[in-house]
């Protein structure tokens, strides 16, 4: 579980850093492929964010 939350948290620093690479790329050379790389992973990042939801009930549930 707590390594599940190391890499949801690398993983969500890396997507912010792609975000905002793309942002500056797209004023300085104008719309590329940069601009659309982050809409790939966005889907990843929140399929490990609702599992990460599911696996912390599980184990609530488990502690009652």
């Amino acid at each position: 579980m707590k390594n599940q939350k190391i890499m949801f948290a690398v993983k969500s620093v890396i997507l912010i850093s792609m975000v905002v690479f793309a942002v500056f790329s797209t004023l300085e050379k104008g719309i590329s492929f940069h601009t659309f790389l982050p809409l790939f992973f966005i889907p990843m990042g929140v399929y490990m964010f609702i599992e990460l939801k599911k696996i912390e009930k599980e184990l609530a549930q488990k502690k009652e």
